[in-house]
């Protein structure tokens, strides 16, 4: 006797002995339990290609979130003052570039210049350790706090100059491999943006004639959803770094302008990034000004961690992604063991188009304005298409313009 489920297919009663004389749920699990391994070996063999290929995966990464930055940009470039789609795309690359390096120039010159005080507040900082540790409950003795710091010591040293030479190379190498992946990513950025759409459709040609429609329409979604979170991103990352900027003007801390542009960069990790940063602040302010400085920083980080947290999470970051806040913390825990800092850079946005794109698999589309236009064909100039050719009636050019391809 069998039965039938709810997807049509028959299955064995669990009355009926299996033909090898097991019982049906034994069968059942074994059936998942090899499936589960199967699709856990895979994660496991992505994620081993992924770190191989880490010195072109991560700058790819890294170019689709500029482009998804840049994009309302050229758009607008493009669309409204008519700039040629290539010159709109240079013309933004080199604004945003300019913003970044002026940046960066603004805070090491404050760096730099407020080095000196800050190493002799530094001093008295650890003075007061140092006495606390040897006149506080713990009693230490001036030999006992030596053998620290020469152990302490002898760890960055390492084990004489060799250990400096290793460093100095592997350092050499770091940086090297740093501006190639700038590089990689710059000239990769231009090209998604100057011809991002015509990438596309040439990626999903290769696939099988079925699966192109479906596939270009649920990849509008998740691109949707990309752009949404970029930009939801940067307003929540502008918020923390405001915030714990002003408080750190309030206290008179050295470095404000490094404190806020190292909070808004920490903040692109979710929870994560905002809590590490703000705990720098609290820090500088611990060994600038002492602890009752530093208490009111950690009062001004938790505003702001609950203003981020209760407010534009919810209301903000819920519309852009709709993802769980537990999806969300799973999410940055996961991808940071197994790619660490860069997985959990990438972990949300990650989710947020997969989960917009299986939603439309489902139909369940998150995005229904967006319609079901045609997928353009391969090497047609990009423009967009009118409410006439969406429906199938005479282009522009005369011709007519399918439903589907």
């Amino acid at each position: 006797m069998t039965t039938v489920g709810r997807s049509g297919r028959r299955r064995p009663s669990r009355a009926d002995p299996d033909p090898d004389h097991l019982p049906y749920p034994l069968v059942l699990a074994a059936g998942w339990s090899w499936r589960i391994i199967v699709v856990l070996a895979a994660i496991a063999l992505l994620n081993l290609g992924l770190q191989a290929l880490s010195m072109v995966v991560v700058p790819l990464a890294i170019a689709l979130l500029l482009t998804a930055l840049l994009s309302p940009v050229v758009t607008f470039l493009h669309g409204r003052w008519k700039f040629p789609r290539a010159a709109a795309t240079a013309a933004a690359l080199v604004v945003f570039l300019a913003v970044v390096v002026g940046l960066l120039t603004f805070a090491g010159a404050q760096i730099a210049s407020g080095m000196s005080g800050m190493l002799d507040s530094a001093k008295g900082g650890l003075d007061q350790i140092v006495n606390w540790l040897k006149d506080g409950p713990l009693h230490l003795s001036e030999q006992q706090l030596d053998d620290y710091y020469q152990k302490a010591k002898d760890s960055f040293s390492g084990s004489g100059s060799g250990s400096w030479i290793s460093r100095g190379t592997e350092w050499a190498g770091t940086a090297g491999h740093f501006f190639a992946g700038v590089v990689i990513a710059l000239f990769a950025t231009f090209f998604f943006l100057a011809q991002g759409e015509r990438i596309a459709v040439f990626l999903i040609a290769l696939m099988p004639h079925k699966a192109q429609q479906p596939t270009y329409q649920a990849g509008r979604r998740g691109w949707v959803s990309l752009t949404s979170y970029i930009r939801v991103q940067i307003l929540v990352a502008a918020v923390d770094a405001v915030g714990i900027g002003i408080g750190a003007l309030v206290l008179q801390l050295p470095f404000v302008i490094a404190l806020a542009l190292l909070v808004f960069l920490a903040s692109f990790i979710p929870i994560v990034g905002a809590i590490a940063s703000g705990a720098v602040a609290v820090l500088v302010a611990l060994v600038t000004h002492g602890p009752v400085s530093a208490l009111v920083m950690i009062a001004v980080v938790l505003a702001v961690q609950q203003l981020e947290s209760h407010v534009l999470q919810p209301v903000l970051m819920g519309r852009a992604v709709s993802l769980h806040p537990l999806a969300v913390i799973l999410g940055v825990v996961i991808g940071s063991s197994l790619l660490g800092i860069v997985g959990a850079l990438f972990a949300v946005p990650f989710l947020a188009v997969i989960n917009s794109m299986v939603r439309y698999y489902h139909d369940l589309d998150p995005f229904p304005a967006l319609g079901d236009g045609p997928l353009p064909k391969a090497g047609r100039p990009e423009r967009p298409l009118g409410p006439q050719e969406r429906s199938g009636a005479a282009g522009g050019d005369g011709t007519t313009v399918p439903d589907s391809p």
